[in-house]
């Protein structure tokens, strides 16, 4: 990703003071096993919230419950003026979030442009389209030099910046992100970062769960730690990075 990444602003959402995602009461149970207890937060226009906590701790299951790719239970799912509780996994996206999935889920034997174009499935065949497709290749320029290879041709890196770009498709205005730094060199985490930032400064909401703990404190301003399904302690990200139970406990530094 290094040298790839540029400075327009990217897909701007315009968003308004009424785009805030509320959560309150989300659970998600596999069989009998709650792998997520009671969940509640919020996530404003332009913030990014990460979710952090070890392996097993329901970070993804929240992103996947929030997307309703699995069974969940909830008092309230919320985002502008949209009762998601019961909405269903096909529809969400046209709601104006969009979703990164863990390990990046790219068509290997599509194009990038055609993977892209995938992400735009919500929005009718305009100009429009056209040009949210442009404003991509300009925030990852390597992707329009590549929009003819086969996805699974691309580096991991590669692949997810098409994964991130594949989300802007549908212009979301809040986008939920799966440890987009999974797999990835430091200086390619970095570019992620720029990345973060860019898109949090263009106005969109941004729901970030990552392993890696310097990225995540660096790219939010508050956190959610997250121990057995539950959410164990909230705070701000600078709080929280300096905090010796969540370096020692949560992340074993």
């Amino acid at each position: 990703m290094s040298g790839t990444v540029t400075d327009p602003t990217p897909t701007n959402p315009t968003p308004t003071p009424t785009d805030e995602l509320v959560v309150s009461g989300l659970s998600v149970h596999y069989g009998g096993v709650r792998a997520v207890s009671s969940v509640s937060f919020t996530v404003g226009p332009g913030q990014c919230v990460g979710i952090i906590g070890a392996n097993g701790a329901g970070k993804t299951s929240t992103l996947k419950a929030l997307m309703g790719l699995v069974p969940r239970t909830a008092e309230r799912i919320q985002f502008g003026d949209h009762d998601l509780t019961r909405v269903k996994a096909r529809d969400v996206v046209r709601h104006g979030i969009g979703y990164v999935p863990e390990g990046r889920h790219v068509f290997p034997g599509l194009t990038v442009e055609k993977n892209l174009l995938l992400g735009a499935y919500v929005r009718a065949w305009k100009g429009e389209t056209r040009s949210t497709l442009g404003e991509v290749f300009e925030l990852f320029p390597v992707l329009g030099e590549m929009r003819h290879r086969l996805a699974g041709a691309l580096s991991g890196g590669q692949q997810q910046m098409l994964a991130v770009g594949r989300a802007l498709m549908s212009k979301p205005r809040l986008i939920l992100l799966d440890e987009p730094s999974m797999g990835l060199s430091p200086k390619l985490i970095e570019d992620i970062l720029a990345v973060l930032q860019r898109l949090s400064a263009a106005g969109h909401a941004l729901l970030l769960v990552e392993q890696n703990a310097k990225l995540t404190f660096e790219a939010t301003r508050t956190c959610l730690v997250m121990e057995n399904g539950e959410v164990a302690m909230t705070g701000t990200s600078a709080e929280l990075r300096d905090d010796p139970r969540v370096r020692q406990i949560y992340l074993g530094l």
